[in-house]
């Protein structure tokens, strides 16, 4: 048997006392003893057990959680004292805990080696390798290898449909599917470096001296910064959004967001902002889309450095030719010495940081109060707010902005300290910590180069202030080198429906997801939970299959129950082959509240998302287009007004004072 040791100890260098040290020794022995490593994960502390079994010749080798090795939040975990942390594992660790896994995990092979016999399906690294994940508890782990078990047993099972299904979404041909750029040599230049490196100003020179070139953005904000860029330069220049078009006659490039790429049109030079996204679940099938598929000469690549590596192997698999330039920060960046302790010690310039609107706006009350103007800057606001907001920081007119993580992307504001107030975020299920690429992406934008020549990164208070210190010199975990996400195209699931006779979208997004996981694994699917979920009721609806395709990826957030009414009635009159007309909400100065007025900016932005794709359906789309902006202007209007009513009062009290 393998001797295998420990990966990650506690540190005992850092704590002088002997008790200490000892206790951190015997929490390294127990985990020594077990073959175990202790694992933090975002949000809980664990111990994971590595080790191999031999079965009927089938050699496999595990990485897991065992059922009892979670050990406790991690916020929990890090205020435990040592002494606690070592009594906590030795709860669970013992000297036959490596046997006793072990034997599990041999019956486990044991029970999948019958389950894919009885399937009559070979059993390999598709399968096994569901069990070399050390974060993974050995109970979901298990239950993928049989998933992969089942679903290669159904693959077996089907007939010649079923090979021409996997045939026709054969992801290791996924580059060749866009016909324009795979005909083409292409070069990629990758630009990369932290924030405020220069790195996006270098490569839209290229951009707006090239005769033809197209930039795509993460956000419709940066869009339309860049495209207001390439006009002030004297570039003829479209801007295409999903919710919006200004299109000009003869135009030899594009602004657009990312997921509005044109495929079919060559052009000299394409830019790709922030491309870390690659990594990203949610929206990274649009990246690996977009480097697959631009049409461009020269492509540049733009963003974090930990990038690199995946971008040199998506760009070896693609066969282009691969230049990777990094770049240092312009100004200077810097952990303040002491914290904040009070918004009261703000100055003008100042960024604050929180991770949710409701925080945001108790702090820009809090901040009001404390007698600074402020602008607030948040995910709900449309782009035209964050812009309008942004331009009262960058023009005085608020001293202070207040912002989540929206702050991150896409605007350059002269920001000369940035204020974390919390180490933090609610990542869909708990608080966890905020992770550290997003501390440094944030904490980056002080001290933008021309600007603001120095920056710095604060905590409000002692442990937000040590806690952001450490997340801002974290190293940054690089992007894979496989797994590049994608997702379905309405080409993929006609394929599907052609050679196997099915019209369920739900069954076809299924379908891909199934068949795509046991395949080729430098592309694998992105999650596809919140189109599922829309293709459930979808498909209870008489729409084409496409209308339903469309409707699965509406940019509106039906979690909400307004909004999964809206679209329900929406799906109704298409359903019927009636236009459906845009009825403007009544916003109105002391009446309506902002959340409303943001709803209204949402609503009329999806409705123009539909009319730009179902014009005839959906007809009113340059009113839409209006409406959002009068909602956003009252939108910008009223947090104007509630930002800088403290600050009134601020000085109305002060008066006085200063008239002595």
């Amino acid at each position: 048997m393998t001797k295998h040791t420990p990966t990650e100890h506690i540190d005992t260098a850092a704590p002088a006392a002997d008790a200490l040290a000892a206790q951190v020794r015997q929490l390294n022995d127990l985990l020594a003893r077990s073959r175990a490593t202790l694992i933090k994960t975002d949000t809980t502390v664990a111990y994971s057990v590595k080790g191999e079994v031999t079965v009927d010749g089938h050699r496999v080798e595990y990485a897991l959680i065992p059922p009892d090795g979670v050990l406790a939040q991690l916020n929990r975990w890090v205020k435990m004292a040592p002494h606690k942390q070592v009594a906590a594992l030795a709860e669970r660790l013992h000297e036959h805990t490596a046997a006793d896994f072990e034997r599990e995990v041999t019956g486990f092979v044991m029970n999948a080696l019958r389950r894919a016999a009885g399937a009559g399906v070979e059993t390999g690294a598709y399968c096994w390798d569901a069990l070399q994940r050390p974060r993974e508890r050995a109970d979901i782990a298990f239950q993928l290898a049989l998933d992969r078990i089942d679903a290669a047993a159904v693959q077996r099972k089907a007939s010649l449909a079923a090979d021409r299904t996997r045939e026709s979404i054969n992801l290791a041909r996924f580059p060749d599917t866009f016909r324009a750029a795979a005909g083409m040599r292409r070069k990629i230049i990758a630009l990369l470096g932290p924030t405020n490196s220069g790195k996006t100003h270098e490569a839209m020179l290229a951009l707006q001296s090239a005769k033809s070139g197209v930039y795509l953005a993460p956000l419709r904000l940066l869009a339309l910064e860049n495209y207001e860029r390439l006009r002030a330069a004297g570039v003829a220049v479209s801007l295409i959004t999903g919710e919006e078009r200004r299109v000009q006659a003869g135009a030899s490039h594009i602004a657009s967001t990312v997921e509005m790429l044109d495929v079919q049109t060559p052009v000299d030079v394409a830019v790709i902002d922030e491309i870390q996204m690659l990594g990203d679940a949610d929206r990274g099938a649009a990246w690996t889309a977009a480097v697959c598929g631009v049409p461009a000469a020269t492509v540049y690549l733009v963003g974090s450095a930990a990038a690199r590596a995946a971008i040199e192997s998506l760009a070896g698999r693609l066969g282009c030719e691969c230049e990777v330039r990094i770049l240092d920060r312009k100004s200077k960046l810097a952990m303040g010495e002491k914290p904040l302790e009070s918004l009261r010690q703000l100055k003008a310039g100042d960024a604050v940081i929180a991770f949710s609107r409701r925080e945001v706006l108790q702090l820009a009350e809090q901040v009001s109060q404390a007698g600074f103007s402020v602008a607030t800057i948040y995910g709900n606001l449309s782009p035209e707010v964050r812009r309008a907001q942004a331009e009262a920081f960058r023009s005085g007119q608020a001293q202070v902005v207040v912002a989540t993580d929206a702050i991150g992307m896409g605007l350059n504001l002269p920001i000369a300290r940035v204020i974390f107030t919390t180490a933090t975020k609610y990542d869909g299920t708990e608080d966890g910590p905020v992770p550290a690429w997003l501390v440094q992406q944030i904490g980056g934008r002080a001290g933008r180069f021309g600007l603001a020549e120095t920056g710095t990164v604060l905590g409000l208070g002692g442990p937000v202030h040590k806690a952001i210190r450490k997340l801002l010199a974290a190293p940054l975990e690089p992007i894979p080198r496989t797994g590049f996400y994608v997702a379905p195209s309405m080409e993929h699931l006609t394929q599907i429906g052609r050679v196997t006779g099915e019209q369920r979208l739900l069954e076809l997004l299924a379908l891909f997801r199934r068949n795509i996981d046991v395949h080729d694994v430098f592309f694998v699917p992105t999650s596809l939970a919140e189109q599922s979920e829309r293709a459930r009721w979808l498909d209870g609806t008489r729409m084409t299959l496409e209308q339903r395709f469309l409707f699965s990826l509406v940019p509106l957030a039906t979690r909400i129950p307004k909004f999964q009414t809206l679209l329900w009635t929406w799906a109704r009159a298409v359903e019927q082959q009636r236009p459906s007309r845009i009825d403007a909400v009544g916003l109105r100065e002391g009446r309506s509240s902002l959340q409303d007025a943001e709803d209204a900016c949402r609503t009329y932005s999806a409705y123009a998302w539909l009319s730009y794709r179902m014009p005839e359906l959906f007809p009113e789309g340059a009113a839409a287009v209006e409406m959002a902006v009068e909602a956003s202007i009252f939108v910008n209007d009223m947090l104007k007004r509630q930002n800088r009513g403290g600050e009134r009062q601020h000085r109305r009290a002060r008066a006085p004072q200063l008239a002595r």
